[in-house]
């Protein structure tokens, strides 16, 4: 269990259960030298965003670092999808362009197409489709002022910044997680075990998308990130990338 009197940072990924979060202690070097690795002290996989949530009030999570679009526009693409596609080159297919807002509670796949249609002229793919409860979930729970402590990363984006070029390889083979894998090594020193072992209800590329998230908050607490877009969508929030 970790100390309920330390701040904490955490890194959110959608898994099949749910989300996954893994915490670490905020404070402290974002990315190390040998001997001061961050120690992870939490994986989880959490049904609800809501918990997460709850613990921002008290300052118990100084930043939540997730991966889903916050802020969706009335149409068109968002600036900070254009620009993390150009940044990723051969890997911008990893960057899921945001659904415009008016999809947000179709119940089926042909209406949220429809939708998608009259509001931008394209629909949207399967994989777009089968998140957007989890969309629509973020989106009921950040506000303008949540934004202070909740923002939207992208994982591949985020290893690109740490390893200083995006990766070779796809996350969802194994030569592709050997590779991110390897790249974390030098935030929290040797993270085989938790991604070869995730926790029931997710996947070992949710922990590593997760682990990242861990490191692109602990930027954001330090204020070493870099960030993309920033245009308000029709709520006041924020259409960003934080990296």
């Amino acid at each position: 269990m970790t100390d309920e009197r330390e701040t904490l940072v955490a890194g959110v990924d959608g898994c099949r259960a749910g989300w996954v979060v893994v915490a670490a202690p905020a404070e402290g070097p974002v990315a190390g030298a040998a001997g001061t690795a961050v120690a992870v002290l939490e994986v989880t996989v959490i049904a609800d965003l809501a918990s997460v949530f709850a613990d921002l009030k008290p300052g118990r999570i100084a930043a939540a670092a997730i991966d889903i679009p916050v802020g969706l526009p009335p149409h068109g693409p968002r600036a900070c999808d254009t620009e993390a596609r150009r940044l990723l080159g051969a890997r911008r297919s990893s960057v899921f362009p945001a659904p415009v807002r008016s999809v947000l509670g179709a119940t089926s796949y042909e209406e949220a197409c429809a939708r998608s249609e009259v509001a931008c002229g394209k629909k949207i793919s399967r994989q777009l489709f089968n998140i957007l409860p989890k969309i629509q979930q973020v989106d009921e729970l950040v506000t303008p002022q949540r934004q202070a402590h909740v923002f939207e990363m992208c994982p591949e984006l985020s290893f690109a910044f740490l390893a200083g070029a995006p990766m070779r390889a796809y996350k969802m083979t194994a030569a592709g997680r050997a590779e991110r894998a390897s790249a974390l090594e030098a935030v929290f020193g040797d993270v085989e075990e938790l991604v070869r072992k995730p926790p029931p209800g997710a996947a070992s590329d949710d922990v590593l998308d997760a682990l990242i998230g861990v490191w692109t908050a602990r930027r954001y607490v330090a204020r070493a990130h870099v960030r993309l877009g920033g245009e308000l969508d029709a709520t006041g929030l924020r259409m960003e990338m934080i990296a």
